[in-house]
């Protein structure tokens, strides 16, 4: 596990700028709108879940606001994203996520793809600017290359605090790991399930030995690498499954195992 990553697993974190504990298993929000989406988050919200992840195009923040303020828990972490056309036009979408998730400040923003596929340092200033201005406690981006992460920090000396990736055992790659944590950046993985095969052995075989599913060694996979990972389930069954990693470890060789299914 990483180093700043909890040893505690009932409340994995990791913590993005020595000031915000981000909670290593979140909730995706891609398609949860409308009642049956608000439902659905309110659902995760009662079975523990303290981080929701949205985005200006997944034109849920209204839900996920309205979820997370009828819920009435102190501490939720809410990421949402800066869609990479807005690009040019941060303050006007600030101000539009912060109306629809009902907060004065907001926990991680991240600019949602590189903006045209470079890696725009103008944008990022004016991410680093909310931030500095107590507006965002933390800003990181979504779907960057490492020459793009250096890029933002060699232009601006401020290093994203997260960049979320698509992310999975069949896409691991240590030395990409490594690089990230060499620059102390957290990397977020998304589409943990859909990112690889739950049938492959490793996987099975885990799950076999320690009497849970395909889908929760995945996630605990995650959790011992310290890589943040939001799975999306709108089914309170499986979103409690999914979080339900506390009650076991995998052990060196298992991890190996999982690790040898990205070669």
């Amino acid at each position: 596990m990483s180093p700043d990553a909890t040893t505690d697993p009932t409340t994995p974190v990791r913590t993005l700028d020595g000031t915000l504990d981000l909670p290593l298993v979140g909730l995706g929000t891609y398609g949860l709108r409308g009642e049956p989406g608000y439902r659905a988050l309110r659902d995760a919200l009662d079975v523990g879940y303290r981080l929701l992840d949205t985005a200006t195009m997944y034109e849920n923040e209204d839900e996920v606001g309205r979820a997370v303020a009828d819920a009435g828990l102190p501490d939720v972490r809410i990421t949402t994203k800066l869609h990479h056309e807005h690009a040019g036009r941060e303050e006007e979408f600030l101000e539009r996520s912060l109306r629809l998730l009902r907060v004065d400040v907001l926990d991680l923003w991240l600019i949602h793809w590189p903006p045209g596929g470079a890696a725009r340092p103008d944008v990022w200033e004016r991410l680093v600017a909310a931030r500095e201005a107590g507006r965002v406690r933390a800003v990181g981006v979504s779907n960057y290359s490492l020459a793009q992460l250096d890029e933002l920090t060699a232009a601006t000396g401020v290093t994203p605090a997260v960049n979320q990736v698509k992310w999975g055992p069949a896409l691991f790659d240590a030395e990409l790991l490594a690089a990230h944590r060499e620059r102390g950046v957290v990397l977020e993985g998304y589409s943990p399930f859909k990112a690889t095969d739950l049938t492959a052995g490793p996987l099975r075989a885990a799950a076999d030995r320690h009497g849970v599913s395909a889908e929760q060694v995945v996630v605990r996979w995650h959790v011992q690498h310290g890589v943040v990972v939001i799975p999306k389930s709108g089914d309170r069954q499986r979103q409690a499954r999914n979080r339900d990693v506390a009650g076991f470890a995998l052990d060196a060789a298992e991890v190996a195992a999982i690790d040898a299914l990205g070669r």
